[in-house]
């Protein structure tokens, strides 16, 4: 049985974005579901690993660790000598624009971007009113911040630098989302070089590897 246990539902975009890093490291693992909609994740038994009752959750020996972008730093960071090398940069100075570019994915991408998912993907399937105002203004702000991604992008080929890191990939889940399931994939696809670094990260063979399981679970 694998060592690393992760906890949580692969529809997560949180749990999806610790598993790619898990995926592109080449770490053995487990996925352990998490049944968030008869409230599995507020139990106790799981409250004991993540007191604020959210997913993901991973289990490495005597380690536990939550929030999915420490999860993803941990694990290219312990396994940094597998798998893809140099997901946290290659120097001092490289990891310090990786970690400059994860701080813009979490602070300015992912808050517009969450509510347009929820809004758009979660709310019709979890039959919840979606609030017109709320999708138009993060929309808008979403927009704006994309118009800044399309300078950098103009520049490098990805966010950091000319090489994949976990800035990109921390953008993988929210990303696949918005494009596929929100009716909203023209903030991406309208521009050249955000666009380009979607198509290129989005074909890496771990995020493939997600979409088949993901499919495979929806046929269960």
């Amino acid at each position: 049985m694998a060592a690393v246990k992760l906890y949580g539902p692969l529809a997560s975009t949180a749990t999806s974005r610790a598993l790619a890093s898990l995926l592109e490291k080449q770490v053995e693992y487990q996925l352990v579901p998490v049944d968030l909609k008869n409230g599995e994740h507020k139990k106790p038994q799981f409250l004991a690993m993540q007191p604020f009752g959210q997913v993901p959750v991973l289990q490495d020996g005597a380690l536990t660790l939550f929030e999915s972008r420490a999860i993803v730093r941990y694990i290219a960071d312990k396994y940094a000598a597998q798998g893809t090398i140099g997901l946290l940069g290659k120097s001092l100075a490289e990891r310090a624009v990786i970690e400059q570019w994860m701080e813009v994915e979490s602070q300015t991408y992912n808050p517009p971007s969450s509510v347009l998912v929820f809004q758009l993907a979660f709310a019709p399937l979890w039959g919840i009113p979606q609030n017109q105002a709320e999708i138009e203004k993060n929309a808008e702000k979403l927009s704006k911040a994309l118009d800044v991604y399309e300078k950098r992008l103009s520049e490098s080929k990805y966010l950091a630098g000319d090489e994949f890191s976990i800035a990109d990939l921390s953008h993988l889940p929210n990303t696949e989302y918005l494009v596929k399931a929100t009716g909203k994939s023209e903030l991406i696809t309208s521009r050249k070089y955000v666009n380009a670094r979607w198509e290129d990260i989005s074909t890496r063979d771990s995020w493939k590897k997600i979409r088949e399981m993901s499919k495979a679970g929806n046929k269960k």
